[in-house]
């Protein structure tokens, strides 16, 4: 009897450390896998949103590239009740973090600010940042 009852805990310590290994995989990969065409198919649609003659494509395409982000990120089980809960939950897949922060925050700026001015290149600073992003999580 006493071997079975070691027999037992040894299946039983391996199922625990199977299950913890699980765990981990599944939250530092962020849960599910993305269907990366129809990221791809979004992403181009902002890239080529973004008009170098008119700034009102600027705040748009920095709105949508952050949504994009956010619904993947969430797709993707990232926890958080707000993005900036869900970037930090991905902050150890980002590649650079402190950009993809820097694109969020740009992003609340046209969001919560009047008259903000934003000029091209910060556009496509954000933008790559976010297209960044998307990548670490799996989304393109």
């Amino acid at each position: 009897m006493d071997n079975n009852v070691v027999l037992l805990a040894f299946f039983a310590a391996i199922l625990i450390v199977a299950g913890i290994v699980l765990v981990i995989i599944v939250y530092t990969k962020g849960g599910s896998s993305l269907n990366q065409e129809k990221y791809r198919t979004k992403w181009l649609q902002i890239e080529h949103s973004l008009k170098k003659d008119q700034p009102a494509s600027y705040h748009l395409s920095v709105l949508n590239a952050d949504k994009l982000l956010d619904y993947a990120m969430k797709e993707a089980g990232y926890k958080g009740k707000t993005m900036g809960e869900r970037l930090k939950a991905a902050s150890p897949r980002l590649t650079n973090r402190n950009a993809t922060w820097s694109a969020h925050k740009l992003r609340n700026q046209i969001a919560h600010e009047q008259d903000v001015s934003v000029s091209y290149d910060t556009t496509r600073r954000a933008l790559a940042s976010f297209k960044q992003a998307l990548k670490d999580v799996g989304a393109i």
